[in-house]
Order: structure tokens, then sequence, then C-alpha cells
């Protein structure tokens, strides 16, 4: 094997140590936050945890990454060493500024901007014109039956029209998509799956986490506080574990897809088939990294975005955890950043808008928007750049 193909392995290997570096937040902010375990067996458990979770799960993500990003001539082995190369170098810098960034966004846009350098704007995989309609007619769809439904039971309880309306028409366009594709009516991959769910998944974490708060809060309505924290806080722990699960089964397997993208580009392997050795060392590299846990990123998603009571961290780490389990099924590399924080945010919402710290939300939001973009201009130059210094290896 080249010496530069094991590089590019062993910088897959970092780039999943990061990943779990970061990440370690998702799992235990909030149970952390409600003192259901402590900081120490929060890490080891869920570091574990992440290592099980690709071997528990299908590796569709790992192909997503690999296959349907950017065409296969223009993956070469230099482009997809400088997009992990810049994926690497924003969580790195996301985790020591505290802010919980997406390690699967920073890889996408990584391979895009790499991508486009070795071979142009076509090197990008994108679906024919009728999934743009069918997204366009979908969402519409949704919009409307959300703004309704949400509209008449704000009606109903002589709340504010407007407000209800707004809410009902974003949430009803977030949820039909998933639905939709569970049902295989709307079949969507690859970039356009990835960057829909930047916006989605956040959303179905808020409703999804919020809906079953309300439900559990009826439901022990009367019972003492006592009783409410024995009950949820073993459950809550057991949900954060399965929330690491479905971490290192999605955000884990960048590490996968592009190591096995990088056999095929130089030619060890023929096919996209990805070797257990990979999935095993790529298992064990976000376990560490998730040992060493951003404990600043761990703070704002514990803390500084809502107070959370033990049953409402269950809540928000069930959902967070049933939402990555469903869309890792589909192959779509979504961020587990941005599911979680929907569902604490969902969760915090329950006592009210001012329950919620807003401000760190939109410092969050921002940082999500941007990510692949900035990764991609990055990417782009670091190739060019890479390129002029290694003809050879261009």
């Amino acid at each position: 094997m080249e010496p530069f193909i094991v590089f590019g392995i062993l910088l897959a290997l970092v780039l999943n140590f990061v990943n779990g570096l970061n990440d370690a937040s998702h799992s235990i902010a909030t149970v952390v936050a409600t003192k259901a375990l402590s900081p120490k067996k929060a890490i080891l458990l869920t570091a574990i945890c992440n290592m099980f979770g690709p071997f528990l799960f299908t590796t569709a993500v790992a192909a997503t990454i690999g296959t349907e990003i950017i065409h296969p001539g223009a993956l070469t082995p230099l482009s997809i060493v400088v997009a992990m190369g810049t994926a690497i170098l924003l969580v790195v810098v996301a985790t020591r500024s505290g802010i919980p960034v997406s390690s699967s966004h920073a890889m996408v846009g990584g391979l895009l901007g790499a991508g486009i350098g070795v071979a142009g704007l076509s090197a990008v995989l994108l679906p024919g014109g009728g999934v743009y309609a069918g997204i366009v007619v979908a969402g519409i769809a949704g919009a409307a039956g959300g703004a309704i439904i949400l509209g008449a039971v704000s009606a109903s309880l002589g709340g504010e029209l407007r407000p209800a309306l707004s809410l009902g028409a974003v949430s009803g366009a977030a949820i039909v998509i998933p639905c939709l594709m569970v049902a295989g009516v709307l079949r969507l991959s690859g970039l356009v799956a990835i960057v829909l769910f930047i916006f989605i998944s956040p959303i179905l974490g808020m409703v999804a986490a919020f809906l079953f708060d309300v439900l559990i809060s009826h439901l022990f309505g009367h019972s003492r506080q006592n009783r409410m924290h024995r009950i949820f806080q073993p459950l809550h722990a057991f949900a954060c574990l399965f929330q690491a699960a479905g971490h290192g089964a999605n955000d884990g397997q960048h590490a996968v897809g592009v190591i096995t993208a990088l056999l095929v580009s130089a030619g060890i392997l023929s096919t996209f088939a990805v070797p257990t050795w990979v999935l095993l060392a790529s298992a064990v590299a976000i376990g560490f990294g998730t040992c060493f846990g951003g404990w600043q990123v761990v703070d704002k998603m514990a803390k500084k975005i809502t107070k959370i009571r033990p049953y409402q961290g269950f809540c928000a780490a069930t959902t967070a955890s049933s939402i990555l389990a469903g869309v890792t099924k589909y192959g779509v590399p979504v961020s587990s950043t941005h599911v979680i924080s929907g569902a604490i945010i969902g969760v915090g919402a329950t006592r009210g808008k001012n329950a919620v710290q807003w401000d760190e939300v939109r410092e969050m939001m921002t940082a999500w928007v941007t990510t692949i973009p900035l990764a991609l201009v990055i990417a782009l130059g670091g190739y060019y750049l890479a390129a002029a210094l290694f003809p050879a290896l261009a």
C-alpha cells in the first residue's frame, strides 16, 4: 500500500477521533445536565456505544458519503485527503470554541470543494428535475396541512392565530417529507437529502420532543418529583446510550465511507465494499475520541440552551435517538448535532418561549447553515494549493 494511501487512512481515523471529540456532547449533554450519570460514567458508556453503533445498523451512510455526493472519477486520493483535512480543521476549531458544529456537513462540504477542484461543477451528483418538483409539492402540501391543524387548535384554545399558522406551516413541511420517504413515495438521497435535512432534522427533533414531553407531563402530572426521578433516571441513561449507538452508526461512518472510497480510487478495491477492518478501526477511533469529549461543547448543550429536568432529558434523548436510527436506515448522513439540539429546544419550549436561550440557538443555527459552504470554499482552495505543490498526486 502506498505511503500516501496509508496517510489518508490515518487521516480518516483522525477525522473520526475529532468527530467523537466534538459530538460526545450530543449523547452526554442531557444525561450530565440531569445528573442521571456522572460525567466519567457517561463518557465511558457512550464511547462504548459509539463503537458498537456501526455494527448494529447498516453501512448505508458510508455508501452515501463514498458514492452519492461526488462523481467517482473526481474522488482521487488527493481530493479525499484534502476533504478530510478540511473537515478536521473545522471540527477542531469549533470544538475549541465550544460550538457544536456538524462533522457530517464539514466532511460533505470538503468532498464537494475538493471534487469540484478535480473536475469542476460536473463532479457534483444531483438528481433529475422530477425530484425537486416532488419536494416542492410535498413541502407545500405539508405546510398547508400543518398550518390548518395548528391554526385550528390555537383558535379553539383562544391562542394567537398568526404564530400558530407560521409554526404549523414550518412543522408540517418538515414532517411530511421524511414521512413520504418512509412510505416510499418520495425517494431522496445524496446531496439533496443532506441539504434538506439541515432544516428538517432540528425541526423534527423539536416537534417530536415537545409532543413527547407534553404526553409524559400529562401521564405523570400528579406524580411526586422523587417518583418521577426514580422512573426516568435509568430510562434517560438508557436512551442516551441508544442515542450514542445511533450517532456511531451515522456520524461514525464518515471515516468508513472515505477510507473505502480512498481504497477504490487507489485501485486497491475494485468496488465500493466496506472491509471489516475499516469498520472496526473507524469504530475504535470515534470511541476513543468520545473519551476525550469536548467539555466546552457539552457545557453549551447541557446548560446554555435551556434547563432540563430528568424526564425532559429522557424525552429529548429518546426522540433524538429514534430520529437518528430512522435516517441512518435510509443512508442520510444527518447531523446528530441538529437533531439533539432541536430536541433540547423542544423540551425547553414546553415551559414557554422564554425558557429557551434563543441567542445561543441563533449562534448554533448560523454554524449549521454555513458549515457546508465554508468547508467547500476551504477544500477548493486547499485542493488547488495541494495540486500545485504536489503535481504528481493531482
